[in-house]
């Protein structure tokens, strides 16, 4: 029964997928397109090969003809048309005379030998008609011994007779070798044709496995990137540069000879790079950190050499290095010594970006999520001259990424996006385009027509807490505590003036973290906090744990993640935000980030033991306040509290609006967001109303 809320009064997801959108190279367009120029040919490495079915045709062709070939060139392969003679039977046939030919072959043992020819079908009981037809002609084998009585037979009753030398040795060694050579062949020719193929070659192992892109092969352009409106700005000035460097030279400017995009997973760093792909008119080279590395030192050095020299027969270009941080990590190790390969191809990227020899023309745009283990000499000026922070969109940056992705599906002209948005503070631009995605799935799933608003609130839902599970079987006193629970988080949220305003409660248990949700929509997006508002959040966050102690005179498991974020709020307002007046404006928090193993070993703390004791007892005041401050309020409206835990039960799932004419609190005054455009705002107990602040108790 824990209970995820909005930022500020909600968990951060535990998970949450990141799913980066691919980058493929889109084909050059045709020759003679309307306004287009024809596009160049394509190199070597970026022909398409074979097609698949004209391969797989010729390897059906191959295993057809491969046991044609052996029954051909194997010498038993006509056995099955003899017939098999013992050797009484030839001998009768030579005292009759109905042998023709015989051919004598030795075989392993001395005195047995092999004989081959033809005899003659004599009729049992000619007419006259078939005594003028030809007699019928067999050939026959048979194995025999040798012996002077049989060489006298033949002598007096074969008319055609000969000997073959023995060849069973080389027949032998043909037939053993044979398969095993043309094992060899066929695994010979598939590694060849697949290296050569991939263009990696075994004198090809240094060679860069970056990727060419032409300037007509892009789509991408800034058009389908949005919410990072300050980056597309500065990463604008190196196309502009590379378009018109006449402009700047005159000033005596320089373009920057490298650009490090920063920012959380998701939030469209390779995007903007394919968008830089697609608005500038000049090559464009991009490859993965992890290409560099293998397990011999020194390929990585190479490559990156064999990059840059590529660069520059292609400059003015734009090399884009993704993932820098699987090649640029710092080389003052701490614990695990270093890695040779990686350092050595950190030291050729340093030399190529900015050594003796100037590299004009080339500029280096890499995206990291970790700079923090970045190399200080791969950050200074004159290799990344600009760094460029990404972070996650706010409420407008979320509602024009909103936009973007809503033109894909067919969407309910009455979807209010601006309520998604609000709904979605931390999401990064992958998460939206998830959203949208799961929203019209759900919507196709439904039958609809349309993408509708109770789909998006659905999808916002499931990819933040994941999927309602209705078939969970739970007990009845379950049930009961989880809807006082929840009923005791939303009374006191109403009941506090500062806390984040209510959206919606519901019993209802999603994914695998909680059985019920207590959920808030934030106005906007807050960069600062005050006190009182920190406060009234913590009193909300112990409501539920209150409401068991005073409905059932007993707490259970289900207030955990509720006590784990009101004692992280009070420890940040007395070691980070000097909000105790005890400890004073002073920072008790030491470094905040993890240890890099790479760089840091140990860490030791800034303040004595008895300022920790000290340090705990005010985090320990503060929690005890709020949940004091929480049983305080549900007891002055226990009737309210009674009555919305029975209407969650029997409803199971309420918005804002509901529960205020539930419990009689005046409906709130609307107050317009500046930034976020939307229809009007729904009437009372309408789905996905806004609500802004509650009136005080």
């Amino acid at each position: 029964m824990t209970r995820p809320a909005a930022p500020m009064t909600e968990p951060t997801p535990e998970t949450r997928n990141e799913r980066p959108e691919a980058n493929p190279a889109a084909p050059p367009p045709p020759e003679g397109a309307a306004g287009k120029p024809a596009a160049p040919p394509l190199p070597p490495e970026r022909r398409f090969p074979r097609p698949p079915i004209q391969t797989f045709l010729f390897w059906i062709l191959l295993l057809l003809l491969l046991p044609l070939g052996l029954m051909i060139f194997n010498p038993r392969s006509g056995r099955a048309r003899l017939h098999e003679l013992q050797q009484s039977e030839f001998e009768q046939l030579l005292r009759d005379g109905q042998v023709l030919t015989a051919t004598v072959s030795p075989r392993e043992a001395a005195d047995v030998k092999k004989i081959t020819g033809t005899y003659r079908i004599e009729k049992p009981d000619p007419g006259e008609a078939a005594a003028r037809a030809p007699a019928t002609v067999e050939r026959f084998e048979t194995l025999a011994v040798y012996t002077d009585e049989l060489d006298k037979l033949l002598r007096e009753h074969c008319p055609t007779r000969k000997t073959e030398a023995s060849s069973t040795f080389w027949t032998s060694v043909v037939l053993t070798l044979l398969p095993v050579l043309l094992l060899v062949g066929v695994i010979y020719f598939l590694f060849s044709r697949q290296l050569k193929m991939a263009g990696k070659g075994a004198l090809q192992f240094g060679k860069s496995r970056a990727r060419l892109i032409m300037p007509n092969q892009e789509k991408v352009t800034f058009a389908d990137v949005s919410g990072i409106e300050e980056a597309k700005e500065e990463v604008a000035e190196v196309i502009d540069f590379l378009r018109a460097p006449q402009k700047f030279q005159k000033l005596g400017g320089h373009i920057p000879k490298g650009v490090l995009m920063v920012g959380p997973p998701g939030t469209g760093k390779t995007l903007l790079a394919r968008a830089i792909a697609g608005e500038a008119e000049v090559p464009f080279f991009h490859i993965s950190g992890s290409d560099f590395m293998e397990m011999f030192v020194g390929v990585g050095a190479s490559r990156v050499r064999d990059m840059f020299e590529e660069g520059k027969r292609h400059a003015p270009c734009i090399i884009f290095i993704d993932e820098i941080d699987a090649v640029g990590r710092s080389r003052f190790t701490g614990i695990g010594g270093g890695h040779d390969e990686r350092e050595q191809t950190l030291n050729a990227l340093l030399v190529e970006m900015d050594g003796f020899e100037p590299n004009a023309g080339v500029i280096v745009v890499a995206a990291t999520n970790r700079p923090d283990v970045l190399d200080p000499a791969l950050l200074r000026p004159g290799r990344f001259d600009r760094q460029i922070t990404i972070d996650l969109p706010d409420v407008n940056g979320r509602l024009s990424i909103l936009k973007v992705h809503v033109k894909k599906v067919t969407i309910d002209p009455h979807a209010d996006l601006g309520v998604i948005a609000r709904g979605t503070p931390g999401f990064s631009g992958a998460d939206l385009a998830n959203l949208i995605n799961e929203a019209a799935l759900i919507a196709a799933h439904s039958n609809k027509s349309a993408v509708d608003m109770d789909a998006l609130e659905e999808a916002r839902d499931k990819v933040r807490w994941g999927k309602e599970r209705r078939s969970r079987k739970i007990d009845e006193h379950d049930r009961e505590v989880t809807a006082y629970h929840e009923a005791g988080h939303a009374l006191v949220g109403l009941l506090c003036e500062h806390a984040t305003p209510l959206h919606k409660v519901t019993i209802i248990p999603r994914g695998t973290a909680y059985l019920g949700a207590t959920m808030h929509l934030p106005e906007s997006d807050r960069y600062t906090v005050s006190k009182p508002e920190l406060l009234d959040q913590m009193a909300m966050l112990m409501g539920g744990r209150a409401a068991e102690l005073l409905i059932f005179n007993e707490t259970t498991s289900g207030a955990a993640m509720d006590i784990r974020q009101a004692t992280d709020t009070a420890k940040k307002m007395v070691c980070q935000w000097g909000m105790s007046e005890k400890m004073g404006p002073i920072s008790y928090s030491g470094r905040e980030e993890h240890i890099f193993l790479g760089r840091d070993i140990t860490r030791s703390e800034d303040y004595s033991e008895e300022t920790a004791r000290e340090i705990d007892n005010e985090i320990r005041r503060f929690v005890g306040d709020s949940e004091g401050r929480a049983d305080r309020l549900l007891r002055e409206n226990l009737e309210r509290l009674k009555k919305l835990g029975k209407s969650l039960l029997e409803r199971e799932t309420m918005n804002a609006v509901e529960i205020r004419e539930l419990l009689g609190f005046p409906p709130p005054p609307v107050k317009a967001e500046p930034g976020v455009a939307g229809p009007p705002p729904p009437a009372p107990g309408a789905e996905g109303a806004a609500t802004p602040p509650p009136v005080p108790a």
